[in-house]
C-alpha cells in the first residue's frame, strides 16, 4: 500500500478489505467504466501510479473540475488507486453521476490502441464484481455502464447513438456497445461474483487417525528431513487428507505431515 494525500495505491486484496471495512454516506447505484486514453501504457513505468493520478488531476483542474474526476483508477499491473472520495459524486458521465461511481482504467482500449494486460483485465473484472456486491447491485447493463452509452450534449442515455465518446474503448472486453458488454464483460463479472460468494468446498479428509506416541512431530514435507513445525500429543485425533510414502498430511491445504507409523487408522 502506498499513500500520498488522498491518493492510495492498493493491491486487489487490500482494496477488497478496504471496501468491506468502510461505510459510505452516498447511495451508489451505477458503476461507470472508462478508459483514460491518455495517459496510456506508454506512460506507465510500473511504479508511477500516484504520479499519473496527480497528472490526471492537474489536467482535470485545468478543465474546470473541482478535483480528479474519477473515484478509482485501475492500472496495467492490477493495482488500484483511490482517487476522489467514494462519498463525492464523480465527474464521469453527464447524466449518470448522481448515484455513480467512476472507474478509470488506465490505457487506450480503442482498436489499435493498448493491448490490455492479463493483470489489468482480472483487476477490472474483480473491482466491478466487488463493487456490485458491496452496494447490493445486480450484474446488468443498468448498473455496469460505459461512457459511450450517453450523449455528451443532452446527458441522455442513447446506448451509443448521437454525440458520444468511444470510452471505455472500441476494444474494451470485445467492444463498447451494450451487446458487447452483455457478451464479453458482464459474464466475467458475474463469474467473479459467484466465485466470491460460493468459494470451493474445502478438501474432505480421507480418514481419521489417532496418535499413539507421546509426541508426534509435524513436518513441512513427508520425510524425516522435513522441517519440524510442531507436535501433537498422544491420543490426538487427526484428519488425514493425503497419504504419501507412509506419511500423512493432516491439513486440508498446507504442507503439514506426520509419520503414519505412529498413527492408528480409525474408521
Amino acid at each position: 500500500m502506498e499513500k500520498k494525500g488522498k491518493f492510495v495505491r492498493m493491491s486487489l486484496v487490500e482494496f477488497t478489505g478496504w471496501l468491506n471495512a468502510n461505510r459510505f454516506d452516498r447511495q451508489i447505484g451505477v458503476i461507470q467504466n472508462h478508459h483514460t486514453y491518455i495517459p496510456g501504457y506508454a506512460h506507465f513505468k510500473g511504479n508511477n501510479h500516484i504520479a499519473l493520478c496527480e497528472s490526471m488531476e492537474r489536467s482535470h483542474l485545468e478543465r474546470g473540475f473541482a478535483e480528479i474526476a474519477q473515484n478509482l483508477t485501475v492500472f496495467p499491473d492490477g493495482d488500484v488507486v483511490l482517487c476522489r472520495s467514494f462519498n463525492t459524486i464523480p465527474a464521469g458521465i453527464k447524466g449518470a453521476n448522481q448515484n455513480g461511481l467512476c472507474i478509470e482504467n488506465l490505457g487506450n482500449f480503442d482498436l489499435g490502441g493498448d493491448v490490455m494486460s492479463d493483470a489489468q483485465r482480472k483487476a477490472i473484472v474483480t473491482v466491478n464484481a466487488r463493487l456490485l456486491m458491496r452496494f447490493g447491485l445486480p450484474c446488468d447493463t443498468d448498473h455496469v455502464v460505459y461512457h459511450h452509452w450517453w450523449d455528451l450534449n443532452s446527458g441522455q442515455r442513447t446506448n451509443g447513438s448521437g454525440n458520444t465518446k468511444t470510452c471505455p474503448g472500441t476494444a474494451f472486453f470485445g467492444g463498447n456497445s451494450v451487446a458487447a458488454a452483455q457478451a464479453g464483460f458482464l459474464p466475467l463479472i458475474a463469474a467473479a461474483m459467484g466465485a466470491a460468494t460460493n468459494p470451493p468446498a474445502p478438501p474432505q479428509a480421507q480418514f481419521q487417525g489417532e496418535v499413539n506416541t507421546p509426541s508426534l512431530r509435524i513436518r513441512d514435507k513427508p520425510g524425516v528431513d522435513g522441517t519440524q513445525l510442531g507436535a501433537v500429543a498422544n491420543g490426538a485425533l487427526l484428519a488425514i487428507y493425503e497419504v504419501r510414502n507412509g506419511w500423512y498430511r493432516i491439513h486440508p491445504t498446507a504442507q503439514r505431515w506426520v509419520s503414519g507409523r505412529y498413527v492408528i487408522k480409525r474408521e
